[in-house]
Parts: C-alpha cells; structure tokens; sequence
C-alpha cells in the first residue's frame, strides 16, 4: 500500500485494544462514587468522542455528556461536581485547551482521566489518572474511537446494562481488530487511488452521514480536509440534510456519503437514493461493503473506526496526488492565535 507503515499501525491499534485493563481499572475504582462522566476535548480528537456520546445515547442510562474545552471552562455544566469524572483525550498532551481543563478541574477536586498519545505530557502529569497509547495522526482516529467504546462498554457491565457474555464477546472481536482493519486498507485502496485522482481538483464537497457514521464526516471535514488540504466542507448531519443544504446540490457538486452498519443506515439511504436526481458526482463509502472476520453485532458499533481506517488511505493518495502533504499547515500552531 502506498506511503502506509503495516507494522506502526498493528503496533497502535493493539496498543489501543491493549489499554482494556488500565481502562477498566479507572472506570472500576471510580463508577461507585461518581455521578456522571464527561469527555472534554478540543479539535478533531475531541469531536472523534461525539460517536462515544452517540453509542452511549442509546444503550446506557448513566450520564455521558461531550463539550468543547473551552465552551466548559466558560460554562461549565450544571451536573458537574465533585462526582463527575472527565476524560480529557489529547494526542500531543500539550493542547492550550486541554492544559488549562486539567487546571480547572485540580482546583474543583474533581478526578480526571487523560488518554494521551504521546509520552510524558504535561497532561499526564496533571491528571489524576492517565492511558497512554502511543499513535500519530494517520493511527489516532481508531485508537481513541476504541477507548472510548471501552470507557461505555465497561460502565455498561457494572452497571448490569450489558451480559458478561455480550461484554466479552465484543472485546473477542476487538482483539482481532488490528488485523481486521489492515484487510480493509487493502480493500479500500483501489477506490483511494480512483478518489485521489477523480477529486484532486475539487474545490469543495459535501460531506454527510448519520448516527455514529456522522462524527466521521464531521471530523474528516474539517480536521483532514481542510486542515490538511485546504479544500473547503460542509459536513451535514444526514437527518438534516432534507433542511437546508440539499438546496445547494446541482450536477458537478460533489456529494460524499458515509453508511455505517447501525440504526441509522435508512436515514442515509435516503440521502443516497435522492442525490442521483440532482447531481452526477456521488462518492459513498459504506463500512457494509468491505469484508471482516468481525461478528454483525460488533460491526454495527465499530462504523467510525472503519471509516477511519478507509479514509486514512484517501487522504495519504489525496495528498499525493494534490502534492500537498498532510504535515503542511499555514496557521495552526505556527503563529500565535
């Protein structure tokens, strides 16, 4: 496969299935004594836990909750207390927002838990507990869609919502995700090369999906595409696309449209079965279509992370193509902001 290290990433996605243990030790000496948990993040690995909020949303009655850092610093919510928990995951460990939620949080007494993907971090040595796996930007996305099943998955058992067996079943599959998501790579990379040099030139796409399919559209919109290529999105929610932006949609717009495997594919299909009627350049990538040694029910959660293990061979032939690399950034942490 073209520009793509086989061994860096069996390497962090074992790391990530790896971190069962050391999650379950934080989430078991915690849950007893805490009321809610929030994931705060900033950026692209902050959005990546709105799927963590959107898995929960329909299988657990404890409280999750997802805000931007920033947002909760000037406002926190009004169930935050000493008996909340807050996961703050961070890839560098370094972000200003992250740095200044851990202070925040040390001065109200309130326990946090970092997923850092780096080592020896000034968020790790701030926060009351730390998983540490170590990815870099193209590994990331699947590493932390993973803990923050795991997070759910395990507050989901303690608290009776889940059988040990369903519980175990799902982390029988984990185990051999690594593997599994390196034969999708290789599925997907004869659409990556037709993609790349079928869009090298586009200015701009649309981007939808729904359920946890969504948080990827959203994340690969704004924290690939334009971050990393400077090509301009509009990631829609696909339940709201019927509202506003399919007025946009004519021949020659390109319309890009992610399916996962879980509630939420009837809501896509619409989408998917209405763009033919109003423009000729339609790219959808549906997780159901790439073959996996993974069971259906384990699939219909995992949508995001295969998405993401697609879309990494996109953008590593997008941006070769466009002789842009996905390192080059103009502002971002270049000047002062």
């Amino acid at each position: 496969m073209f520009n793509f290290d086989k061994n860096r990433f069996l390497k962090t996605q074992t790391g990530a299935v790896n971190q069962k243990d050391n999650i379950n030790t934080v989430i078991d000496e915690l849950l007893p004594e805490i009321d809610n948990i929030f994931f705060i993040g900033s950026g692209g690995v902050g959005i990546l836990f709105d799927s963590t909020i959107e898995f929960a949303r329909t299988r657990s009655a404890f409280p999750f909750q997802r805000v931007l850092a920033a947002e909760f610093i000037a406002s926190p919510n009004k169930t935050f207390s000493s008996k909340s928990l807050v996961v703050i995951p961070s890839l560098s460990g370094t972000t200003k927002e992250t740095l200044e939620l851990v202070d925040f949080c040390n001065k109200k007494h309130v326990k946090t838990l970092a997923l850092v993907g780096s080592p020896n971090t000034p968020l790790e040595k701030e926060a009351t507990y730390t998983v540490y796996n170590d990815v870099l930007d193209d590994t990331s996305s699947e590493s932390y869609y993973l803990q923050g099943l795991m997070i759910v998955l395990r507050v989901m058992l303690k608290k009776g919502e889940i059988t040990t067996e369903k519980y175990d079943s799902y982390f029988q599959d984990f185990a051999k995700l690594p593997g599994e998501l390196l034969k999708v790579k290789q599925q997907a990379e004869p659409m990556a090369k037709e993609f790349a040099q079928k869009f090298q030139d586009t200015p701009y796409h649309i981007i939808t999906g729904a359920g946890d399919s969504f948080t990827e559209a959203y994340y690969y919109g704004m924290c690939i595409l334009e971050e990393m290529q400077w090509i301009k999105t509009r990631p829609v929610q696909a339940a709201d696309f019927f509202h506003g932006t399919l007025e946009l949609v004519e021949k020659g717009v390109s319309v890009i449209v992610f399916e996962g495997e879980d509630f939420s594919r009837p809501i896509v299909d619409r989408v998917r079965h209405f763009l033919p009627e109003v423009t000729d350049t339609i790219t959808v990538i549906d997780t159901k279509d790439y073959q996996m040694d993974i069971s259906n029910e384990t699939r219909k959660i995992i949508s995001p992370i295969v998405l993401a293990t697609i879309l990494e061979r996109v953008s590593a032939c997008l941006s070769d193509q466009r002789k842009h690399p996905l390192t080059v950034r103009r502002y971002y942490k270049r000047i002062p902001y």
